[in-house]
């Protein structure tokens, strides 16, 4: 008689790795391991061994990093979305994808549940299954960490150690990463703390500290068609490769560096460090591209929407009607943005180097001191008698404190 079968959310870190031993203790199923490629540096060998070793039944790797680079990392720059103005939302922006492909996996499989390593306090808990619920409104979800009488890291270290599951944490470096072609995350340990100061030299993987990064600036161009970079340095490149590019160029710069306090979706404060080089980079350089090629009122109605993407992304609501009518909307704002834009880095710094446009809105002859057809400096006094005519009947009124 055919076992039925559970996939699980593999990643080969502490809480999936333990979670093998865990679900063939407590249910009888085969356990089929997905961890899901969205650009994280991997020996993939190494990781399926470690699956196997633990007691899956087979393991499976997607490589799905071009589809993350083009289908989320580039809307959520042409959103301009960071989640209460600081978090460039990675990890968010990778979990939909991860549970489409889950439920894909279930399905070639035909497994009746899938497992996650999510914590339940963590945010990750609900992106999964809301996107899980997108594709299969039926499938049975497993969330082991609200079942099991496991309740903290070092609990899990000690249960990784009586099942003989090789890991890397220890109870002094209890660290929770999370790492895909956006960014690195890391919470957890001392980190918790925001009273902390946190050495960042000694936690941080791809992204230099000020201190340590090149003493002499460096220049980059990224070029834009319609709100999207196709290429770095006058490089053409696809989606993934751009994000890779500027991975590198932002990393040896200290660029994409953020030590953040957020409040998570079930309602507590966190506080988490951030990798995102090539991100920062994309946004920083995107931003000025607009601020050249949109109006005003534009860029107005976008920074509210803005907002509100990067809520819904953050709180794991990617398929939804509210996610697909923002980006329709920020998809037709894109139809301008489309030029190069040169930074200079240099030790964790972002400044202009110049913005270039063929549908650039700034016109030296208008904005200028000079004279010019479509401005008369006469114009000016009816526009401020108009402006002002509010404030001298609130004066008249008395409504005015002096």
């Amino acid at each position: 008689m055919t076992k039925d079968k559970i996939v699980l959310a593999y990643s080969g870190g502490l809480d999936t790795s333990i979670t093998i031993p865990w679900l063939k203790d407590n249910y009888d199923a085969d356990i089929i391991a997905v961890c899901v490629d969205v650009g994280q540096i991997e020996d993939w060998d190494a990781v399926e061994k470690k699956a196997i070793a633990s007691g899956a039944a087979k393991f499976y790797a997607p490589h799905v990093a071009e589809e993350f680079a083009s289908e989320y990392i580039y809307p959520a720059v042409k959103g301009n979305v960071k989640y209460q103005g600081q978090y460039l939302l990675g990890t968010a922006l990778a979990r939909p994808l991860i549970a489409k492909t889950l439920v894909e996996y279930a399905h070639k499989e035909g497994a009746y549940a899938i497992c996650h390593g999510c914590t339940g306090k963590g945010n990750d808990q609900v992106r999964f299954e809301m996107g899980i619920a997108a594709y299969d409104a039926e499938m049975t979800v497993i969330a082991p960490w609200r079942i099991w009488d496991i309740k903290s890291r070092e609990d899990a270290i000690d249960y990784a150690n009586e099942k003989g599951v090789p890991v890397t944490s220890t109870k002094e470096k209890i660290y929770s990463e999370d790492e895909n072609l956006m960014h690195i995350s890391h919470e957890g340990g001392d980190i918790e703390d925001p009273a902390n100061e946190v050495d960042y030299a000694k936690i941080l993987h791809n992204v230099n500290t000020p201190e340590n990064a090149p003493d002499k600036a460096e220049y980059v161009t990224i070029t834009f068609k319609e709100g999207e970079a196709v290429a770095v340095n006058g490089e053409e490149k696809s989606p993934y490769e751009v994000v890779q590019a500027l991975n590198e160029i932002g990393g040896r710069n200290a660029i994409g560096i953020d030590d953040i306090i957020e409040d998570r979706i079930i309602g507590m404060k966190s506080r988490g460090i951030y990798e995102t080089p090539g991100g920062a980079l994309l946004m920083e350089a995107h931003q000025r591209l607009e601020a050249l090629t949109l109006t005003k009122e534009t860029l107005r109605i976008k920074k509210n929407l803005s907002n509100e993407l990067a809520d819904l992304i953050y709180g794991g609501q990617w398929y939804s009607m509210h996610n697909a009518a923002i980006q329709s909307f920020m998809d037709f704002t894109q139809l301008t943005v489309t030029g190069d834009v040169r930074l200079k880095l240099y030790k964790g710094n972002m400044t202009p180097a110049g913005v270039t446009s063929e549908f650039a809105l700034f016109d030296a002859d208008v904005s200028g001191f000079g004279e010019d057809d479509l401005f008369d400096h006469h114009d000016a006094e009816g526009f401020i008698n108009i402006t002002t005519l509010p404030t001298k009947i609130q004066r008249r009124m008395g409504l005015l404190e002096d």
